[in-house]
């Protein structure tokens, strides 16, 4: 395949692949900081903190795209800061360990059977789209957990259990993708965002303290503290996913743009 033309210049489809190879490339990356930082700190913070990415996100379509930022949006910004400041500051003591086999497979079956749900009534005909959504969502809910499962296997210095879970959360990562996509034809990105956003965030957090190991009674006011946090963090993610300018940078077309064209 000719990457280039007779002037130097990158081929067309050379500038199409480029892309994704790029945003191959900063899935990998990210994962692998993900596991850092479940080396170090524990999952009910670590997920919350991808709220954060909407952040830049903004900034980025503000500066790139022009596109203008909303009293709301500034809301959700301080909502997503303030939120995860308050799990950082009432987060539990890191686990290297989880729940036995019985508990850890209800959890991951569950998110599992929800996650192949569409592909189960494809067969049948045509799965509905808010399925898809909810699907996409435990999709990336599985691999999230499955990364922590990950680090807990390597800190217990079993490397073949470690590979074995993070090739399922990548085939999890491959479904919630494949899921989320084929939402985002039916429905418009700033819809589909926040409900798989919040999915990825809150349902491993609140995995954690079940099934995860990581204990919430020892933290202020029992757990009350984080669970009002995330909350705080859940509003805000869900209120700028669902910004326009998030939404044109992901690239969906506000309709007064489509109109000037």
């Amino acid at each position: 395949m000719e990457t280039t033309t007779r002037e130097g210049r990158l081929s067309p489809r050379a500038r199409r692949a480029l892309p994704l190879i790029a945003a191959s490339v900063l899935v990998v990356g990210g994962w692998g900081l993900q596991l850092l930082a479940l080396s170090r700190i524990p999952l009910t913070l670590v997920q919350p903190t991808l709220a954060l990415g909407l952040v830049l996100l903004l900034v980025f379509a503000y500066r790139i795209l022009g596109e203008s930022v909303r009293p709301r949006d500034v809301s959700a910004v301080i909502a997503i800061v303030a939120g995860v400041s308050g799990i950082a500051w009432a987060a539990p003591a890191r686990s290297a360990t989880h729940a036995g086999t019985v508990p850890l497979a209800a959890a991951l079956c569950a998110l599992g059977a929800v996650a192949l749900l569409p592909f189960a009534l494809k067969l049948g005909g045509r799965a509905p789209g808010p399925l898809l959504v909810l699907a996409a969502g435990a999709g990336d809910a599985w691999a999230a957990f499955a990364a922590k499962l990950v680090v807990d296997e390597l800190s217990a210095g079993s490397l073949l259990r470690a590979l074995a879970w993070a090739l399922g959360a990548g085939i999890a990562v491959g479904i919630a993708l494949l899921c989320e996509m084929t939402a985002l034809q039916r429905f418009p990105a700033t819809h589909v965002g926040p409900l798989v956003l919040s999915m990825q965030i809150a349902v491993p957090v609140v995995l954690a303290p079940l099934v995860g190991g990581e204990r919430w009674g020892n933290t202020p006011a029992g757990g009350l503290a984080l669970a009002a946090s995330l909350g705080v963090v859940l509003a805000g993610a869900s209120l700028l996913a669902a910004s326009p300018a998030v939404g044109a940078l992901a690239g969906e077309r506000e309709d007064n743009r489509g109109s000037r064209r």
